[in-house]
């Protein structure tokens, strides 16, 4: 009997042997099923995520190529808009009937002109050697913000040279011409802008043309305030006024002195185009108590681009040397062309427009 309880007993012990050793292979297994499951899992994850990364890649690629595509076509369109513009300008002649003259809706009495036939603005026979005129002395200074440039576009009276620089969305500073025969809708045109500044006909030392109602050395105190009142009714949200030619005014520091007394009176700002090296500005401003401001660069006494851009990076480099910097242009095709093609100079400077310089 006891021999058969231990043969039994052995049996049992090598069956449950056997169940402890299948039950281990199966664990084995499961184990190895489910860590290459894993594994194999972790990979598949890691290469949904390079292939979902390559797509991702892919996508901003092309986002990026249509944005460019998208600048290019925006930039060619805007130049487009400004040939078409423009196109007429060169050799232009923009004849206004003295029947149409007497319709323009200004106040009384009309400016009077010995000539209705207008080419262009007038300007000072030496303009060529203004790029020589000497400049006030500036003190250098360090900002922690970006340096301001100020562009202002002078003879601004067209329609199409308005259209033609609101179409550059570039915040350009309008100096329009006062109205008179030769360009009767300058005031009717700059009152639709938020800003803008009036571009003061003054004596010259020299005239290749004169400008109606060109102010002058020898007028009285009466007649320059009456002047700036009509400006003032013509041009009603005007704040800063710079002058059109006006070497000879400027040279003058009596006849700048009764200029400055009304304009202060009034609330204008006066900014000097500085035609001259002997202008007596920067003085009558001071015993006023008043900043001066002046023009720095001359962006197309030439008008072939290659000396524009040139020009456009001078102002840069003094704006960024001085804290600020007033550049001064025309509404001819080749000056808003070059600024359209220049944008990316300006980066380093923020462009304003002049009531943001003091």
């Amino acid at each position: 009997m006891p021999k058969r309880k231990k043969s039994k007993a052995n049996s049992q012990s090598n069956f449950l042997t056997t169940v402890a050793w299948i039950l281990a292979i199966i664990a084995l297994v499961l184990s190895a099923l489910v860590g290459g499951y894993y594994f194999g899992y972790e990979n598949a994850k890691e290469d949904f995520a390079k292939q979902e990364n390559v797509e991702k890649q892919k996508k901003v690629a092309y986002l990026k190529k249509i944005e460019e595509e998208t600048k290019n076509q925006e930039a060619k369109n805007v130049n487009e808009k400004l040939k078409d513009v423009l196109k007429k300008e060169e050799g232009h002649k923009e004849i206004v009937t003295q029947k149409e003259v007497t319709k323009i809706d200004t106040p009384k009495p009309l400016i009077k002109e010995a000539s209705i036939n207008y080419t262009s603005a007038s300007h000072e026979i030496d303009d060529e050697k203004l790029d020589t005129v000497s400049l006030e002395e500036r003190e250098i200074k360090r900002t922690f913000t970006k340096p301001k440039v100020a562009i202002i576009i002078d003879d601004v009276s067209t329609r199409a040279q308005v259209k033609a620089i609101n179409n550059l969305s570039m915040p350009i500073t309008m100096s329009f011409l006062p109205p008179s025969a030769g360009h009767p809708q300058s005031a009717k045109l700059a009152a639709k802008e938020d800003f803008y500044m009036v571009h003061l006909p003054m004596e010259a030392q020299t005239f290749s043309a004169e400008e109606p109602a060109t102010l002058r050395i020898n007028d009285s105190q009466e007649k320059i305030s009456s002047r700036i009142t009509e400006i003032k009714s013509l041009f009603p949200k005007v704040h800063y006024i710079n002058n059109h030619t006006g070497s000879k005014f400027t040279s003058d520091e009596a006849a700048m002195r009764k200029l400055i007394q009304v304009l202060k009176a009034e609330g204008i700002r006066f900014i000097d185009s500085r035609t001259t090296g002997t202008t007596k500005v920067p003085v009558v401003m001071k015993s006023f108590g008043l900043n001066y401001i002046s023009r720095d660069v001359f962006l197309d006494h030439h008008m072939d681009k290659a000396f524009i851009n040139k020009q456009i990076k001078k102002v840069v480099e003094i704006a960024k040397k001085h804290g600020s910097a007033v550049a001064i242009g025309h509404p001819h095709a080749n000056t808003l062309l070059t600024l359209q093609e220049s944008k990316k100079l300006f980066e380093d400077v923020e462009l304003v427009y002049i009531n943001k310089i003091d």
